[in-house]
């Protein structure tokens, strides 16, 4: 391949990227049990900002659903960085916020890791991570 359609390659992939997160993210908001089940892949792990370990797809879904049940609200998901570390595995680094139904807000970064399985984007692994104050 050459530099011009492999970077073709590469924006084509980023848009196919973003979709899957803003799917992730209206699947969240609806609790649509059946896209997380099209978009993660069936081994996801999931590392929450409370520490909890989701490994599984099942167990990721439950959870999902249970943290959108206690923390009902607009969320947002903004994109920072798409990093390809192969061809077909990327690192998305994006900021995460929640504004809750009592006027608050969590701001969060999340990282995806996707892979990319029989020509489709899969999330493959979520780490969520809550900021804290610099000292």
């Amino acid at each position: 391949m050459n530099l011009p359609s492999v970077m073709a390659q590469n924006v084509e992939d980023e848009k196919s990227i973003e979709l899957l997160i803003e799917q992730y993210n209206q699947a969240r908001v609806e609790k649509d049990v059946n896209l997380l089940e099209k978009i993660l892949s069936t081994d996801v792990d999931q590392l929450v900002s409370s520490g909890e370990w989701r490994r599984g797809i099942e167990t990721a879904i439950q959870g999902m659903l249970r943290s959108s049940n206690r923390n009902p609200g607009q969320r947002t998901i903004t994109f920072e960085k798409i990093r390809f570390v192969q061809a077909n595995v990327a690192i998305v680094d994006t900021k995460y916020e929640i504004k809750l139904e009592n006027n608050t807000a969590r701001n969060l970064w999340s990282t995806f890791i996707v892979v990319q399985q029989e020509g489709e984007w899969k999330i493959a692994a979520i780490r969520n991570m809550s900021p804290t104050r610099q000292q």
